[in-house]
């Protein structure tokens, strides 16, 4: 048995583990463990989903941060979605008794929300945006990988599930800073984050309130990286 786990982003994947990686890579972190950092979106999840496949994994962990769109989840929250919803309204599941099991394991020590997560191509910054979403689709928050990996997975007909912690609250529009900061892979670039708070220097509240709330959301992970072994030999 192994575990594949795709992680977008290098602050997601250092909650796993202390190597660095680059864009596309995979690595074995335990001895039924691979781990791959597939960059943001849903196309390259998808990729790195496969690879993981092609590379010997039969279970698929989506690994990462998440906005919430339902207003009672907050930073650092635990998602363990039951479903997944595409931007094209497909629907996939994840498997329910390892789900269950990892809600066992973590209950105690964490606050957990199951429901939907639905799926973005483009990072949603907008606080208004996301309640749109919510009483759109239901979900109770969204990210822009997980989907992708579980389409894969069920194309491969691998179980898999969704592992998400709470970044930006429903109520919370992201800094403008951020998204003019952002490149294609979905990182900030420091160099374009600190000329635009040179020119925009009210942002710098908004920013650090950001920061603590990604705090929050790595603690978590770092929280549930502790039960990993638990967790891969169900």
């Amino acid at each position: 048995m192994t575990i594949g786990i795709v992680v977008a982003l290098p602050e997601e994947l250092s909650t796993l583990t202390g190597q660095k990686l680059s864009q596309g890579d995979c690595v074995s972190i335990s001895e039924n463990i691979l781990l791959t950092l597939a960059g943001a979106g849903p196309l390259n999840a998808e990729r790195a989903a496969r690879l993981l496949i092609s590379e010997g994994a039969d279970k698929l962990i989506s690994w990462g941060c998440a906005a919430a769109l339902a207003p009672n989840l907050k930073p650092g929250d635990l998602v363990l979605a039951e479903q997944l919803l595409s931007e094209q309204q497909q629907s996939f599941h994840t498997e329910a008794d390892w789900r269950q099991h990892l809600h066992n394991l973590l209950d105690k020590h964490l606050p957990i929300s199951g429901g939907t997560l639905a799926e973005s191509s483009h990072i949603v910054a907008d606080r208004d945006d996301k309640q749109h979403l919510y009483r759109q689709t239901g979900a109770v928050a969204l990210d822009m990988e997980s989907c992708a990996i579980a389409k894969a997975a069920q194309y491969a007909k691998l179980p898999c599930i969704v592992i998400r912690a709470i970044a930006d609250p429903a109520t919370m529009s992201l800094p403008q800073a951020v998204s003019q900061a952002l490149n294609s892979q979905g990182q900030v670039e420091l160099g374009k984050l600190l000329r635009f708070l040179l020119s925009h220097p009210w942002e710098v509240p908004e920013l650090i309130k950001l920061g603590l709330h990604f705090y929050a959301a790595r603690k978590t992970l770092k929280t549930v990286a502790k039960y990993l072994t638990e967790i891969i030999h169900f």
